[in-house]
């Protein structure tokens, strides 16, 4: 932080607030035109904008040192005297472990500086965002709203409820719901990704098909008392009747999807670290009663960038909320990884979590080749239901036999020949004792929660023990 500037002596203390200020003010807006990047726009009448271009920071208060130096012209004698000399600073700075730049307000007063109705504290700083409003001495107390010139800031703004808590940044990505941002907590001490469903995109006629807020609020609860450590971690739910707001943990490497596509093919023993980790994965969600039913390698996250990283499956949440139907109907994009069963009945018919065995023998077929398994030369739809695919060996010249009897066994047309996904674990081609380790390793590495023991997910180390079955 920037050393702060010397404050003349002869200023008069502050005065307590208390007594003082009176939610009888009111106040003016004025639409400024934003450049650099930041500025400090004015709610009352005779305050002064200001512009913020250098990263060493900005202080308001009844200092003449202060790059806004508040007098009894502008606020009048009985408030100035609840001002502290220098009331607060405002500055960026990049957080730590981050490439992020963001922006802190530090409180410097006596009385107290709010964000957003909430107290900062003496000697302590908030991050803030686009449209953060700036109390001093009382919450009610409005003199300016902080206004971001970053884009990316200025595209998005959070419920008050959420604002509060956070400032949101830069788009992480995209897709046929809305949109994923980066999110951080006021104190700057973390960060999340904030994903925004749009509601409008799920509706049926007149009506809405997310569930109504009580069931809402109590799937959300289930959903957050998921832990596995190849499981995206959700931190909260916000629902309004226009949008969800889903807070998840931040995977800073991204979505497999993007780095097969910048990449082309996983190596086989990349691929087989992620696609256990991925079942793994699967195997948990089954196990709480919950089917994916959207498993692709855009939900399939990385940890980091590393050759070998820790991987996450996301978006379990949404199939929660969004019934299958609905799903085929909104998303956008073609149905690569939709089961066959589903086709067949354009999801009107019962089906099981098998659904999600289908999906996850599309995801290992496009890391172990870097292709789709459909062409173009006919009906996507039709190839799915009758199981028109084939493992070319221009493609899988370099692919062991276990590999892709394994993928030939989850891409099965019939769910109930379909390979079920204890024994995908149990199957010769994940019961690699070394890999197994080498992912117990990276979980323990990245301070993960241990993993429950099952008897049909064994430890890796008492593989073993356990008789190979006879698959279906």
């Amino acid at each position: 932080m920037a050393s702060q500037e010397q404050i003349p002596a002869s200023l008069p203390d502050t005065q307590n607030a208390d007594g003082i200020l009176t939610q009888s003010q009111e106040t003016s807006s004025q639409q400024p035109t934003l450049i650099t990047w930041g500025r400090l726009c004015p709610v009352r009448a005779f305050l002064r904008t200001l512009d913020m271009m250098k990263d060493t920071g900005y202080t308001v208060g009844r200092s003449p040192t202060c790059d806004i130096h508040l007098t009894a012209n502008e606020i009048g004698t009985k408030y100035l005297n609840v001002i502290s000399k220098v009331h607060f600073r405002i500055y960026r700075e990049c957080i730590s472990n981050s490439n992020e730049i963001v922006v802190y307000l530090e409180d410097l007063s006596h009385n107290g500086t709010y964000v957003d109705h909430c107290l900062v504290g003496h000697g302590k700083h908030v991050v803030i965002g686009n449209n953060s409003e700036i109390a001093l001495a009382k919450c009610h107390f409005l003199l300016y709203v902080f206004v971001s010139t970053n884009t990316n800031e200025t595209a998005c703004a959070l419920p008050l409820q959420l604002k509060s808590r956070y400032t949101v940044g830069r788009k992480l990505g995209a897709g046929a719901y809305g949109e994923v941002r980066l999110l951080f907590v006021k104190d700057g001490s973390k960060q999340f990704a904030v994903k925004i469903i749009q509601k409008n995109y799920f509706s049926v006629g007149n009506g809405n098909i997310f569930n109504n807020p009580v069931n809402v609020q109590n799937e959300v609860e289930i959903l957050r008392k998921l832990k596995h450590p190849n499981v995206i971690h959700l931190e909260d739910i916000h629902d309004t009747p226009d949008v969800m707001y889903i807070i998840l943990e931040l995977m800073k490497g991204g979505e497999l999807f993007d780095r097969i596509k910048n990449n082309g093919r996983l190596s086989e023993p990349c691929a087989k670290r992620i696609f256990y980790q991925v079942v793994l994965a699967v195997h948990y969600l089954h196990k709480q009663g919950i089917t994916h039913r959207d498993l692709k390698l855009e939900n399939i996250l990385l940890k980091d960038n590393s050759d070998y990283p820790l991987v996450k499956v996301s978006d379990f949440g949404l199939s929660k909320f969004v019934d299958t139907q609905t799903m085929m109907k909104t998303f956008c994009g073609t149905p690569m990884y939709v089961a066959p069963e589903i086709l067949k009945t354009c999801g009107r018919s019962s089906y099981t979590n098998q659904v999600d065995v289908w999906s996850l023998g599309v995801i290992l077929y496009i890391c172990l080749s870097g292709r789709v398994p459909f062409s173009n030369n006919r009906s996507l739809e039709e190839q799915i239901i009758r199981g028109l695919y084939e493992f070319r060996p221009a493609h899988f010249q370099n692919v062991s036999q276990d590999a892709i009897r394994l993928n030939k066994s989850m891409m099965t047309v019939d769910p109930r020949k379909r390979l079920t996904v204890p024994y995908i674990l149990l199957h010769p081609w994940l019961r690699d004792m070394n890999m197994r380790r080498e992912v117990d390793r990276l979980i323990s590495a990245n301070n993960i929660v241990e993993m429950e023991n099952d008897e049909n997910v064994p430890p890796a180390e008492n593989v073993h023990i356990y008789k190979r079955p006879r698959f279906i």
